[in-house]
């Protein structure tokens, strides 16, 4: 006989058995084997899988010692599963979502931050670049005294473009400087949030620090950005762009031109920014609390960013009002305000209250949607940008 065994399953591929593993003797000789081969109906191959008698020939088929045994420790089809796959995992790999996922390794924390608020500053204002224009032109008055007038000058006379006109300034001062804020408030925020079960380190909360301490930094750093970008709005004709109107403010003014009005400006960031990363970061907390999730969405964290700038810039805005006025001058024969508590009582004299919030309906309409955008793209860019244990 010969020692050419028939091998059913490959031991060494699959990893199930062999007849030549369960040291069988049984072997095909060459006159044995019917002409169906191995795919005839289990009819012709009888091998002990049809109704056939043990060990008796049927229609040239035969049957091999010990398959009795095969079929009864076969294991139902019921009980087969995937060797090597936790029976959890594999049922988990069936559930999951299918979708894209961007993820970029990005090892250094804070550059992950920087990226994030810069991309998520200039998509914010990019949006509301219409809106920005218009709260320019009625705070100032060059352009009628509503919404509806100055929308309907600027098309007239500029068109489309007109409504966009210094987004370019704004994106590049606004980029880092929604970087470098978003930066500070996670970062001060971190060192002076306590730990769960930890006393608080300081006697108010964290994150109006943070957030005051965000502001004044990104102010501080951005500001001559931000006259310049008010210039090109309000003088479209007076400059040919951004490097020109920088040459001009410094040639005819002196370089503390660009920092006209920057007084206004921080007294009125600290309190804006102070509050809107307050009311944000108080927000999530209670909308972890109520919905007992940590992860927060993109269209929860939408709404919520929006709602503090709501809050933000309807306390603030008066000190908006006076920052603007300061950085415009003496252009057309306006007066000159000496500092903000000037600003605000001539104004206050001359226009009356109603002067104060000139323009708050168009900046709400700008800064609620620009503060959700902001802080949604952030959380978002955030998630992309991870490490490798992130990632991982």
């Amino acid at each position: 006989m010969s020692e050419r065994g028939v091998q059913v399953f490959d031991d060494k591929k699959s990893g199930v058995f062999s007849i030549r593993g369960l040291g069988s003797q049984w072997s095909l000789q060459q006159n044995d084997f019917h002409h169906g081969g191995l795919f005839a109906s289990v009819g012709q191959m009888g091998i002990g899988f049809g109704p056939n008698p043990p060990n008796q020939h049927n229609d040239g088929g035969i049957k091999a010692p010990f398959i009795d045994l095969f079929l009864k420790y076969l294991p139902s089809q019921d009980e087969i599963r995937v060797v090597g796959v936790p029976e959890g995992e594999a049922a988990s790999r069936t559930k999951k979502k299918v979708g894209l996922k961007l993820k970029m390794k990005v090892s250094n924390p804070s550059l992950r931050r920087l990226m994030s608020g810069a991309v998520a500053g200039a998509i914010s204002r990019t949006c509301v670049a219409p809106l920005e224009t218009i709260r320019t032109h009625l705070m100032v008055g060059s352009r009628g005294s509503s919404t509806a007038e100055v929308f309907g000058n600027i098309m007239q006379t500029d068109g489309w473009k007109g409504l966009f006109r210094g987004n370019l300034v704004n994106v590049i001062r606004v980029a880092p400087s929604k970087a470098i804020e978003l930066f500070a408030f996670d970062t001060v925020n971190k060192q002076l949030s306590p730990k769960p079960g930890e006393e608080p380190k300081i006697p108010i909360p964290a994150s109006l620090v943070a957030g005051a301490c965000a502001g004044v930094s990104s102010t501080l750093l951005t500001y001559p950005l931000e006259l310049v970008k008010t210039r090109l709005t309000i003088e479209k004709n007076m400059y040919d762009g951004i490097f020109d109107a920088f040459l001009k403010i410094l040639q005819k003014e002196g370089p503390a031109e660009l920092y006209r009005g920057l007084a206004p400006s921080l007294i009125g960031v600290i309190p804006y920014a102070a509050t809107n990363y307050f009311a944000y970061d108080t927000l999530r907390k209670a909308y972890r609390k109520v919905s007992s999730e940590e992860k927060i969405g993109n269209i929860e964290t939408l709404l919520i960013g929006s709602l503090a700038g709501a809050i933000s810039s309807s306390a603030t805005f008066p000190l908006e009002v006076a920052r603007k006025h300061m950085q415009v001058g003496a252009l057309n024969g306006r007066h000159v305000y000496k500092h903000v508590l000037h600003a605000l009582s001539s104004i206050l004299e001359q226009e009356g209250i109603h002067g104060l919030y000139k323009g708050l309906g168009p900046s709400c309409m700008k800064l609620i949607p620009a503060a959700g955008i902001s802080f949604m793209c952030y959380e978002a860019c955030k998630r992309i940008l991870v490490n490798e244990d992130e990632e991982s």
